[in-house]
């Protein structure tokens, strides 16, 4: 063989060698930037799910002492627990939610309600009343339970 011949092959050899390592590194390099993205979800997930557990536990807390009307309070848990532990809401006493939820649904809110007749209003508001009453010893009950639940996994 001729060393023409030799050195062409030796060159093209090195020359795949070095494009195989930079292609190597490259995807090296993707790798942990998307390894580090994908932590960096986990970690913001987290902190999310953690602040909507402390919103529960504040929720539960403020219909513990009556700060907050129950309906609202229910509402509101309903809504973070659908993201935390939707399983929650088919177990006692946890089931208390989404029951007053269910029942609460059709009621207008926020913009609807303020375009809503107000005769009307004040029979949707009797009846929201009547509901809490009728439901408040579970949801006191469902607001201590779900303020010491552990959320952990």
């Amino acid at each position: 063989m001729p060393p023409w011949l030799q050195w062409t092959l030796i060159s093209a050899g090195l020359l795949t060698i070095v494009l195989l390592g930079l292609f190597i590194r490259h995807r090296v390099s993707l790798l942990r930037r998307h390894q580090r993205a994908q932590a960096k979800t986990q970690a913001l997930q987290q902190e999310r799910t953690a602040s909507m557990i402390d919103s529960i536990r504040v929720l539960a807390m403020a219909i513990e002492q009556d700060q907050v009307e129950y309906s609202e309070a229910c509402l509101r848990i309903k809504g973070l627990l659908d993201h935390v532990s939707p399983e929650l809401l088919q177990q006692t006493p946890y089931r208390v939610f989404q029951d007053m939820h269910d029942a609460l649904d059709h009621m207008p809110t926020h913009q609807s309600r303020q375009d809503t007749d107000p005769q009307f209003l004040k029979k949707m508001d009797e009846q929201r009343f009547a509901l809490e009453k009728e439901h408040s010893d579970a949801i006191r009950r469902a607001a201590t339970a779900i303020r010491h639940y552990n959320f952990q996994p």
